[in-house]
């Protein structure tokens, strides 16, 4: 998604120069000679490196989005069944706006998990399994748990709507029938025999015209020759007039009768009809085949099985024209004959599978123009004007473009002000394009977006004041960081830039800066810096693309890779010892990298390389590791391991234990006894359970490994005897650590100081791994709680400028400023952080300030969105319950 919604013709980008050679036109040169030509010369930097202005991203984005949070909880407190699954789903927009993944998935779950019709369990179900596409390596895997493949199953759905028929029960045989009561249906030249009371009490029109003052309530032969019905169908028509049951028939002689039943009215004959069609629909083509014909007929049950085998086969699907042709061309009451009332959760499904394909599309726009339609509240109209207006951006239909824009803007939704200042840039008004984000800045609650998108119309000077308080205000930003890098090159050194982009590097792993590096390491000659940023980046993204794509990243590495020394596996093995033990986790993931590439086993690498990813809160890039580590197990008990921490990964605790007992079945080992450790540790048994994990790691110490993994296991080791209380033992197992070069264990060790009261060891424990640690935000953070309260402001203060994301620096701080009695200045410090980062403490926090001062509405508000984040967080149930009861 990164090149998506990059500006490209629809605003200025901030460039030194064209980028106007090959790339392998400065890469295969003689080895020695990488890019001599460029010295440290700035200008030469002009040519490679781009800085894209920052797209306007299609999601919604409201200002306070505490408040929006607060009020859709509070809405799912009180509101009826059928409207949950809609709050949900705006919950949802809300966390993918803020960029939280996870909030956001749990978001669709709970909207499927809430659904209150079929059609919502269909649509959020199959954007479970489209989300989860990633998965299908290891779908036998995870179709083991019921749990998590029930959102992936084709639903029986004809069994759970409702049904109109009646049940009739055959009292007479056709042959023994009356004179007066039977009446004959001619259709050529058969005669089917059918009770005149009976087939009247089909529907009320076939009731007037046999026992009405029509002509046909007079005649016992009745001519149905002209109304397109065969014989077989009347029977079967006849049949159902005492059973109320249809026989198994064919598709075509079910559509005769479903016409019939259309045509007359019959409501129990048309629900048969539509149920024991649905069942017939098992293909696309079958599907395409019987939507058009359910829509003509109104056939709600038949619309809806062709529905799903549509939704279960996306992203495919939409490649169909036939597909897309159908889903663009219904009107508003076939869309309710389709989907029902979930018109636009259905459209939000298929725009974003449209927009994940192509953004720029016919069919992209055309999918945003039926949810614009199918909004029904101003919260959906904003969210749905704003990406419709997106898309008309990237496709230069700027008039359109700004009309959309401006009626998200005026139904609340502020961020769409962004494109219109990119639209009156495009046309000229570069002074109107600053004054609208002057004026929305003054206006509302200032955030770092806004200041970021009025640099882009700002001249040099103010363009960096803008910059730098965007980056003040929201440090997740990364043009700001990109800007700024580019910007240094020209106007101090190459080593200015790469200071700057190292300060997003030390917290975000964002490719776009990995290969702005990349390029800064090529212009100082550091050839095996750059190598190992594009391994990196290959690693996180296996098909990156560089300069605007177009070259591959693995075309680059292969290039790069003839300017550096290649290492032996065993001075692989080593390089991965120090940077492991120097906690250099990009640099460890380079040497992984490497090694992959050689004849090292494979397995092993690809699960190192799923722990790296994990520590860089790179989720997705670890769980593609761990497949490939599944796939490349040297052994059934070394798969059985990697298949345990899948399970154990996706939330499968229990099912992860089982494979570590059935892989220690097969042979005791290492991974194995550490793999049931972890879990065991991590699932909040008994106390009593400590016993069990100190005797687990014990025995997986015992088993062969390398010293990175045992180090970890003593580490863990350690932990567990501090929460007993066995201190000494507890140490000995960190020191054993540190023997073996874990650095990570001063923190363990630096605990155990503390609690036998000796801070100013554990500072000093600490002030050892802060100097062998790479990265080391963490380690700042924790010595903060061994020393006195200016050391730890001072610490804080560099957490805060290393890891900005990291939440304990704020709660810190606006506790010390309460302790003061300076409340406005204490709850100032949250608000600056959850601004940016919507974290469950920090709104906890600051809901408790609230309180305190008497703010009861803010801090009722501040509760319930802390509720959207956890909604299961006791502590912050009990004082949601405590301040709801002080509301007047």
């Amino acid at each position: 998604m990164r090149k998506l919604f990059f500006s490209g013709s629809s605003c200025k980008e901030t460039q030194l120069h064209s980028m106007n050679m090959n790339p392998q036109s400065w890469l295969k040169v003689e080895r020695g000679k990488l890019l001599k030509f460029y010295g440290h010369s700035p200008s030469s930097m002009d040519s490679l490196i781009k800085v894209p202005e920052p797209p306007v991203l299609p999601l919604f984005k409201p200002v306070d989005h505490v408040e929006v949070l607060a009020a859709i909880h509070e809405e799912l407190e009180s509101c009826p069944p059928d409207e949950r699954s809609n709050l949900y789903l705006l919950q949802f927009q809300v966390f993918r706006g803020l960029g939280e993944l996870k909030l956001s998935h749990r978001s669709l779950r709970s909207a499927w998990e809430k659904a209150s019709t079929i059609y919502e369990k269909l649509i959020f179900g199959a954007w479970l399994k489209y989300e989860k596409q990633g998965e299908e390596p290891i779908s036998d895997l995870l179709a083991s748990c019921y749990k998590c493949s029930q959102e992936f199953r084709l639903l029986d759905f004809v069994s759970q709507v409702s049904s109109e028929e009646v049940e009739r029960k055959s009292t007479r045989d056709l042959n023994g029938l009356q004179v007066s009561s039977i009446v004959y249906f001619e259709i050529g030249d058969q005669r089917i025999a059918c009770d005149r009371e009976k087939i009247a009490a089909l529907s009320t029109p076939l009731h007037r015209m046999l026992n009405g003052g029509f002509m046909e309530s007079q005649l016992d032969v009745i001519d149905m020759s002209q109304n397109g019905i065969s014989p077989l169908a009347m029977r079967a028509i006849c049949e159902f007039s005492f059973s109320g049951r249809l026989l198994d028939l064919s598709p075509d002689i079910l559509l005769e009768i479903l016409i019939f039943a259309n045509k007359f009215c019959c409501n129990g004959l048309k629900d048969a009809c539509d149920r024991k069609l649905a069942s017939f629909v098992s293909s696309r083509q079958d599907a395409i085949d019987f939507m058009e014909c359910a829509l003509e007929l109104d056939s709600s049950i038949l619309a809806t099985s062709c529905l799903q085998v549509f939704l279960y086969e996306l992203p495919q699907c939409l490649s169909d024209e036939r597909v897309v042709k159908i889903f663009c061309s219904t009107n508003k009451q076939q869309r309710s004959i389709m989907v029902g009332l979930a018109s636009f959760s259905l459209y939000s499904l298929l725009s974003e599978v449209s927009m994940s394909n192509n953004p720029r599309s016919e069919v992209t726009a055309s999918f945003l123009e039926k949810l614009v339609e199918s909004a029904t509240d101003n919260r959906q109209k904003q969210f749905a004007l704003h990406k419709l207006g997106c898309v008309k951006l990237l496709r230069k239909e700027y008039s359109e473009a700004e009309r959309l824009f401006n009626a998200a803007f005026a139904a609340g939704h502020v961020y769409s002000v962004a494109g219109l200042a990119r639209l009156a840039h495009l046309r000229g008004n570069k002074h109107l394009a600053h004054k609208k984000l002057s004026s929305v800045i003054s206006t509302c609650l200032p955030l770092g977006w806004m200041y970021q998108e009025r640099a882009l119309h700002s001249d040099d000077d103010n363009k960096w004041k803008d910059l730098n308080k965007a980056t003040e205000l929201d440090p997740t930003l990364l043009y700001p960081y990109m800007f700024r890098a580019a910007s240094l090159i020209n106007k101090q050194s190459v080593e200015a830039g790469l200071m700057e982009i190292n300060r997003i590097l030390g917290f975000k792993l964002a490719l776009e800066c990995l290969e702005i590096r990349f390029c800064l390491h090529l212009a100082l000659e550091d050839y095996r810096a750059a190598l190992r940023d594009v391994q990196v980046i290959l690693t996180l993204s296996p098909d990156y693309r560089m300069f605007e794509g177009r070259v591959a990243a693995k075309q680059l590495q292969i290039l790069v890779g003839e300017h550096v020394e290649h290492w032996t596996t065993a001075e692989c093995w080593l390089q991965l010892y120090d940077r492991w033990s120097s906690v250099d986790d990009i640099g460890s993931l380079s040497v992984i990298y490497q090694m992959l590439e050689s004849d090292a086993p494979k397995g092993v690498l690809y699960f190192r390389q799923s722990l790296l990813l994990l520590r860089l809160n790179c989720p997705e890039a670890a769980m593609r590791s761990l497949q490939l580590a599944r796939q490349h197990a040297a052994s059934e008990h070394e798969r059985l391991v990697y298949e345990g921490w899948i399970l154990y990964d996706t939330g499968h605790c229990e099912e992860g234990l089982r494979k570590a007992e059935e892989s220690i079945s097969l042979q005791r080992s290492f991974e194995a006894f550490f793999l049931k450790a972890y879990a065991l540790a991590d699932s909040g048994l008994d106390p009593s359970s400590s016993a069990t994990v100190i005797s687990l790691l014990e025995d997986a110490l015992k088993c062969p490994s390398d010293r990175l993994r045992k180090g970890q296991a003593l580490n863990n080791l350690g932990s567990v005897y501090v929460d007993c209380g066995k201190l000494d033992l507890a140490a000995e197992c960190y020191i054993s650590a540190l023997k073996i070069r874990h650095t990570r264990a001063h923190q363990g060790l630096a605990r155990v100081h503390f609690l036998r009261d000796d801070r100013n060891a554990a500072y000093e424990e600490m002030t050892k791994l802060i100097e062998k640690a790479r990265n080391n935000a963490s380690a700042y953070e924790k010595r903060s709680e061994y020393c006195e309260r200016e050391l730890t402001k001072a610490d804080l203060h560099m957490v805060t400028k290393l890891d900005p994301l990291r939440v304990y620096p704020y709660r810190y701080r606006a506790a010390v400023l309460m302790d003061n009695h300076k409340e406005r200045e204490a709850i100032a410090e949250l608000t600056r952080a959850i601004a940016f980062k919507p974290d469950l403490h920090l709104l906890h926090l600051r809901a408790a300030f609230h309180e305190h001062v008497g703010d009861i509405s803010s801090a009722l508000r501040d509760c319930r969105a802390a509720l959207s984040v956890d909604p299961n967080h006791q502590e912050m149930l009990e004082l949601h319950n405590r301040v709801n009861s002080q509301e007047p």
